[in-house]
């Protein structure tokens, strides 16, 4: 069976369990899913401190998974913002996705599409990262709510409801075919509330998940080259050994 590497770049357990059973149930039985938590950085990444963190300890987590299993099929960095993206893409030598990336096509497949995600400083980085992925004309806006994705987290009832009003508001501000709920603590709330938005509802996660599936099948980006050709130094061992 194809296997998927899920790195969770937060250090919260609970947020690679929502990842591990989201994930795991699109994909079914098609997929082996195995999640890796972050070894350092943040709880829960919400700053752009956070997020620079959060780059490196993708690369570790990347090099810790290849010292306990065989080398993953494909990967899906499972944070809306997909930090080291672009590093991990490089020289894993297997397709490479993140929640971001992921949600960005599928939306895009409706036309222009607008973004509804939990904390305010995640607006510009979310920003650049579309301009980067060659989303910068077909996502129309962001549109935030106080409370960061961790705290949306600790209380579903009271954020689907925030969430379901934001999404409408998203889609009537920015006239949009499509809405992206996006957070990997987010995982599963669009279900829950996509009756109450006027047009389709993406999750980002499940975004991810259907990537990896045509990742394995062969439909999606290929792979790049497999090894990053740095000669490491003062990092964990299992970095220190990438070639």
């Amino acid at each position: 069976m194809p296997s998927l590497l899920v790195i969770n770049p937060n250090t919260s357990t609970s947020v690679s369990a929502l990842l591990q059973q989201h994930v795991q149930k699109e994909a079914g039985s098609a997929l082996e899913v195995h999640t890796l938590t972050a070894r350092f950085g943040a709880p829960y990444i919400s700053s752009e401190a956070s997020y620079a963190v959060a780059n490196h300890t993708v690369l570790d987590a990347w090099a810790v998974a290849l010292t306990q299993r065989p080398k993953p099929d494909a990967v899906l960095i499972g944070c809306f913002g997909d930090p080291g993206l672009f590093a991990l893409r490089e020289g894993a030598g297997v397709p490479v996705t993140g929640l971001a990336e992921a949600a960005f096509a599928a939306a895009a497949w409706h036309g222009s599409f607008a973004v509804v995600t939990g904390g305010e400083r995640w607006r510009p980085m979310l920003s650049r990262l579309a301009g980067a992925l060659g989303h910068a004309q077909t996502m129309a806006g962001i549109h935030t709510v106080a409370p960061t994705g961790a705290e949306l987290a600790a209380d579903p009832v009271g954020a689907r409801k925030l969430l379901a009003q934001a999404c409408r508001d998203a889609a009537e501000r920015f006239k949009v075919q499509a809405v992206i709920l996006g957070g990997a603590g987010l995982a599963g709330m669009a279900a829950d509330i996509a009756a109450d938005v006027p047009v389709p509802l993406i999750d980002s996660v499940q975004a991810g998940a259907q990537w990896a599936l045509e990742a394995v099948r062969g439909t999606r980006r290929e792979a790049g080259e497999s090894g990053f050709g740095v000669a490491w130094e003062n990092v964990s061992w299992e970095m220190a050994a990438l070639p």
